[in-house]
């Protein structure tokens, strides 16, 4: 008996994770390295993106930067999405391992194909689709609160130069790749993969799903946006919970991005216009929004099998 408890005890010590052995919080480690993947990335993109255009011949030196910025977003976009793939995907997969015990990285960060994940990958589609009139109010409400307006100006000096770069003939596809493929699987794989997973081991899931959501929105410098951006990311989290696998997210968010690129090139007055009052959907169509999304959300509740694992 005393032997069989030696055992049991020994095994318990030899499971624990990197974070438990070092008396370190998952949170802690996963809000620090969110941190250094932030900063690392950006470096990352903004390096590659001066690189490729002193190679090209585009600029002789950095005071010529900012001429030839508007001209080549496009090296701007391979900068960007080479600082996803390395620090947000690659380098948090491996982060990952800091917060093993007895799963794989694979389980941890949800990279599991199960028997019903098809069906919560077209119900991830569906939430993000008919989501879209709720996302709009949000937008609406946001641009109503008080916010300093060089940040409004920056946001209005991004949409100018994305929507000048969306019109150019030809680029559907790269802009398919690098804002909607990139980002779905590298931001999906830090988000709802190891910080949904990290603050959950922390907090609980509740907890988690809402603050993983809050930072989402503020990685994105969008202040401007931030209710909109938030609320994707809780519901990407959501999903990602009640179908116990990352891949419905990871094409929900392909999804919704890939949905902004082909608005923004087919319509750009639509995708780029001015959220007013008078441009918002009817109240009628809000409702029925809101109506199919807790519908859909019901849905996936009622198909998942256990709610906490």
């Amino acid at each position: 008996m005393t032997l069989n408890s030696t055992d049991s005890s020994t095994t318990q010590h030899t499971v624990q994770s990197w974070a438990e052995r070092n008396g370190f919080a998952d949170w802690a480690i996963a809000l620090i390295w969110l941190i250094v993947a932030f900063v690392m990335f950006q470096l990352t993109a903004g390096i590659i993106f001066l690189a490729l255009m002193f190679f090209s011949g585009e600029i002789s030196s950095s005071a010529e930067v900012e001429q030839v910025l508007m001209n080549r977003l496009d090296l701007l976009f391979v900068g960007n999405s080479t600082g996803q793939i390395l620090f947000l995907g690659i380098a948090s997969f491996l982060i990952a391992r800091l917060h093993l015990s007895r799963r794989t990285v694979t389980e941890f960060l949800r990279l599991r194909w199960k028997q019903d994940t098809p069906v919560y990958i077209l119900l991830g589609a569906l939430l993000v689709v008919v989501v879209q009139p709720v996302i709009l109010y949000l937008g609406y409400f946001n641009s109503l609160l008080p916010i300093p307006e060089s940040w409004t100006d920056m946001q209005v000096s991004q949409y100018e130069m994305f929507e000048q770069f969306l019109k150019t003939d030809g680029i559907v596809w790269f802009g398919l790749f690098h804002i909607a493929l990139v980002p779905a699987f590298c931001e999906e794989l830090l988000f709802r993969g190891y910080i949904l997973r990290a603050f959950q081991k922390s907090w609980g899931i509740f907890i988690a799903i809402i603050v993983s959501g809050l930072i989402f929105g503020l990685f994105h410098l969008q202040v401007p946006n931030l209710l909109p951006l938030a609320s994707l990311g809780i519901l990407l989290a959501v999903m990602t919970w009640l179908s116990r696998s990352l891949w419905p997210a990871i094409v929900a968010h392909f999804v919704n991005n890939g949905g902004a690129v082909l608005l923004a090139t087919t319509y750009p007055e639509l995708a780029f216009g001015d959220v007013t009052a008078e441009s918002l959907p009817s109240v009628w169509l809000l409702l029925v929004s809101i109506i199919l999304t807790g519908g859909v959300i019901y849905t996936m509740i009622h198909r998942t099998e256990a709610i906490m694992e």
